[in-house]
């Protein structure tokens, strides 16, 4: 039997502008989607056939409602989603200039206001696998004090504990600095860690791949996938490195593809008796799997639409 996973983090509304190489400025006409990094990892862990729970906050509104509907269509578990009446739900607009940039202009809502409370601490015990990815659990209290007590708590238990930083630089103006101090104590103790070839060089301050990924090492890392777009996936375990190949697709739109990677690395190490201890020949398969499913999205719009299952995914491998 699979173990449930556990995603901690943001649960979100994007709007995205339906006109092409345009700002927000001058964008007439949005449209909706279920957003957030853990809410597309847990949306992908369980279209592949995985188990799957989320934990966060929405606001008790209409976009919260929307939201939940979302994840319990798809088949996430919910019952540590808790939705605010005080607060409403995260909301983010986003549109992508001619430059090919995205102009962002984000909502700050429910989702920083999960606190101890509305955690039963002990609930964590029955998740062997625990995710931390969110994009906005590291900026301000009281989420990101929760936040950390889980994680060390995850730790504590021996679970088997994933973390990605998801570097967003619109949410971090001018405070990169601070990013990459607070992801260092996360980044010690995670037992796979993945990042974007960006983020590998704003966490190590290198600008050469192999250096930077010793960085890493040494802070404590055991595991690494770097996402390299077209170029593939480095995966690494400090000994051992692989240069897995991207797949070929038409890209439409990239958004939630490396949740979906995460999302297709933990549904595999879900199936693991001890995913803590597995050779590195068949971590590297994982990530060619991992692989296609990431390619696989960047073909439609919309990063939890566009998720695939297990069956489309082998299809497309044969």
């Amino acid at each position: 039997m699979k173990q449930t996973v556990l995603c901690i983090g943001e649960l979100l509304i994007d709007f995205f502008c339906q006109q092409v190489e345009t700002d927000l400025q001058h964008g007439k006409t949005f449209e909706k989607h279920a957003g957030g990094a853990p809410a597309n990892v847990c949306t992908a862990i369980v279209k592949l056939g995985g188990r799957a729970e989320f934990c966060g906050k929405v606001g008790a509104d209409g976009f919260g409602h929307f939201l939940e509907s979302i994840l319990i269509e798809a088949g996430v578990g919910v019952s540590h989603l808790v939705k605010d009446a005080q607060t409403p739900t995260t909301l983010a607009f986003v549109s992508r200039k001619k430059d090919g940039e995205r102009d962002f202009q984000f909502f700050r809502g429910a989702d920083e206001q999960l606190q101890k409370k509305d955690i039963a601490i002990e609930m964590l015990k029955d998740y062997p696998i625990c995710h931390f990815g969110s994009a906005t659990a590291l900026l301000s209290p009281p989420f990101c004090d929760v936040y950390r007590e889980v994680f060390e708590e995850a730790v504590q238990q021996q679970h088997f504990v994933s973390f990605d930083p998801n570097y967003r630089a619109d949410l971090w103006p001018n405070q990169q600095r601070d990013f990459v101090e607070k992801c260092k104590s996360y980044i010690e103790k995670a037992d796979f860690i993945k990042v974007s070839e960006e983020e590998l060089f704003i966490l190590t301050n290198e600008k050469k791949i192999n250096t930077a990924t010793e960085k890493l090492f040494e802070m404590g890392a055991n595991l690494i996938a770097v996402t390299r777009g077209s170029k593939g996936t480095l995966i690494t375990n400090g000994k051992q490195s692989m240069q897995v190949p991207s797949i070929p697709v038409h890209s439409v739109d990239s958004t939630g593809a490396g949740d979906a990677f995460v999302g297709a690395m933990l549904f595999q190490f879900s199936s693991l008796t001890n995913p803590k201890h597995v050779d590195f020949e068949t971590v590297c398969e994982m990530v060619q799997f991992a692989n296609h499913v990431g390619a696989i999205v960047c073909e439609k719009v919309g990063a939890i639409a566009a998720l695939p299952t297990y069956e489309e995914v082998l299809l497309r491998r044969n």
